[in-house]
């Protein structure tokens, strides 16, 4: 029985181990195309990969730049709501919290990445409030 006990230790301690390293889906996070809004050639309302498909249960990293002149406010509530967030990233710094933000603002030129994984299936609605009759708008879609 002595003998038994250290292997069934070790045996448990594998099985424990193993899926917490399985279930870190942040360390194989993929790129989307960046998301931009406006350009440097003086055009504030076009965008650039306006919409965007994903897939559930995967990992991404989602650039959102700001090319044009104008305050872009970037609101999407039912994504943010429906995935995991792993952190906001603006100029090297991070940002990690417990809930999704209720919109993106950019004053001025720069980008804004989102780290996070899909979580449910949905077609979900994004815009630049203020300006979405100027077409400033579109669809992150989650399969």
């Amino acid at each position: 029985m002595r003998r038994l006990l250290p292997a069934a230790l070790i045996g448990l301690a594998a099985l424990v181990a193993a899926p917490a390293s399985a279930l870190d889906l942040t360390k194989k996070r993929e790129n989307l195309p960046d998301l931009v809004l406006g350009n440097e050639e003086g055009n504030d309302f076009v965008v650039e990969n306006k919409d965007i498909e994903l897939e559930a249960g995967r990992a991404y990293r989602l650039r959102i730049v700001a090319k044009g002149r104008q305050e872009y406010k970037f609101y999407a509530p039912e994504f943010f709501r429906y995935i995991w967030l792993n952190q906001i990233v603006i100029n090297h710094l991070e940002i990690h919290g417990g809930g999704p933000p209720d919109h993106l603002e950019f004053d001025d030129p720069g980008e804004i990445a989102i780290e996070f994984v899909a979580i449910k299936p949905g077609a979900y609605k994004w815009e630049a409030r203020g300006l979405e009759a100027k077409g400033m708008t579109g669809t992150l879609t989650v399969k």
